[in-house]
């Protein structure tokens, strides 16, 4: 049984609302006789902030009262006990003469002055703990008021009962005890189970101690509390990749992304683990597929010009980049992203010889239907473009031309708006 009670008190009995444990603990003891191993207890719990802190002390100070030292000290802190006092009565000029070992002061007085000094000194001793005890009480006092909802609700919590969490647990934190830092987590992530935010707060703080200890936050909150929350997954993944469990990382996203169709950052996040480990087919594939499978024409653009870049950069192929771009034109043929990836394009690799490919992007913009200010932001390229890099100065003169009556246009719509 007592062992029972330690691995209770080992798990829990730093919880701020511990106290019944103890004081069952501490009942145990007492019918079994052990008063030696109820002092035991009371000066371990006397240093541990509890909500019932001062009851416990006056309860510690009527056991020292209510027995005699032999009785609740174990042999050798009752001689140390006693060794201590024979030093400070020497010093002090007594003549009492204090046996060195377990036996009785023969003197009948002596042995009551003896007795009462060691309660003394021992409840002076155990009034320092509870004074130190006491101010760390009071540091928590005010968190444990806050904490109005201590079990799981499928509703909210409110913003004040968030708060009142985040700032307790970075006391605790701060406080520097683990042990504590971790009872109080664990007690958060009941009352908040559906909110990633202190999931990710604790696993971070495990990172600190024991990755052992993060993977087992992350697979409970990812695979119980937060199905279907991206941010806590992504998190695993990376840290997972970070102590070399790469296949791990590639389950934990696959599953995610399973589980929560259509996140474009889980895909990128799947292609990017892939590059970093040289996986380039693997990652070409994932994004050819999420272009594929694209459920609307701008998703089908987006992955098109995440597909484009990872032929240019990746692969250093601009052939292939280009024409992933130019076939995404045809689907989405107003895209103004695509036209400027695509004329990125042209730009980095020889802009003179590719001059007339690059002014047919421009024109495609300029002379389409899209809204009057993309088109003289592209018009505005356009002249700048041929100014630096352009071969005829008739081109340019026309591009000009063509650029102001674009600014009249506007400026003849904004008159026209301003008036009514």
């Amino acid at each position: 049984m007592r062992g029972t009670f330690e691995h209770a008190i080992m798990s829990a009995g730093l919880d701020f609302r511990s106290d019944k444990l103890w004081e069952m603990y501490i009942s145990y003891e007492t019918e079994q006789g052990n008063l030696s191993g109820v002092t035991s207890i009371y000066s371990r719990l006397l240093g541990i902030p509890t909500q019932l802190y001062a009851h416990h002390f006056q309860r510690f100070k009527e056991h020292i009262q209510d027995h005699l030292p032999k009785e609740f000290l174990t042999g050798d802190k009752f001689i140390e006990l006693r060794k201590e006092l024979a030093s400070v009565k020497h010093h002090s000029g007594s003549k009492i003469e204090y046996p060195s070992g377990l036996e009785d002061i023969a003197d009948p007085a002596q042995r009551t002055t003896e007795v009462e000094n060691m309660r003394h000194r021992i409840i002076e001793v155990h009034q320092e703990i509870f004074s130190l005890n006491e101010n760390e009480v009071h540091k928590r006092w005010t968190f444990e008021e806050g904490i109005k909802r201590p079990y799981f609700h499928v509703k909210p919590l409110e913003k004040v009962q968030i708060n009142n969490w985040k700032e307790y647990l970075d006391l605790e934190i701060e406080s520097g005890s683990h042990e504590r830092v971790v009872i109080l987590f664990e007690r958060c992530v009941i009352a908040c189970a559906c909110y990633e935010e202190f999931w990710i707060k604790y696993a971070k703080y495990m990172e600190h101690h024991s990755a052992e200890g993060v993977r087992h936050v992350y697979n409970r909150a990812c695979n119980i509390h937060l199905l279907k929350k991206p941010l806590a997954h992504l998190l695993w993944a990376g840290f997972e990749e970070q102590q070399g469990n790469v296949e791990d990382a590639k389950r934990i996203l696959k599953t995610l992304e399973e589980s929560v169709e259509g996140l474009a950052m889980v895909r990128l996040r799947r292609v990017n683990l892939e590059r970093r480990h040289g996986n380039i087919k693997e990652a070409e594939e994932l994004l050819s597929e999420a272009m594929k499978n694209a459920k609307t024409t701008q998703e089908f653009s987006f992955y098109a010009i995440k597909l484009a870049r990872f032929y240019f950069k990746i692969q250093k192929n601009v052939v292939k980049a280009k024409k992933v771009l130019s076939d995404a034109l045809q689907k989405d043929k107003e895209n103004t992203k695509l036209y400027l990836n695509l004329i990125d394009l042209e730009f980095s690799v020889d802009v003179k010889q590719n001059e007339s490919s690059i002014l047919l992007l421009f024109d495609k913009v300029i002379r389409s239907s899209m809204p009057l200010t993309t088109r003289i932001a592209f018009s505005q390229r356009k002249v700048e473009f041929l100014e630096d890099f352009g071969s005829d100065i008739n081109k340019l003169l026309t591009t000009y031309d063509e650029h102001q009556r674009l600014l009249r246009e506007q400026d003849i719509l904004k008159r026209k708006a301003e008036n009514g």
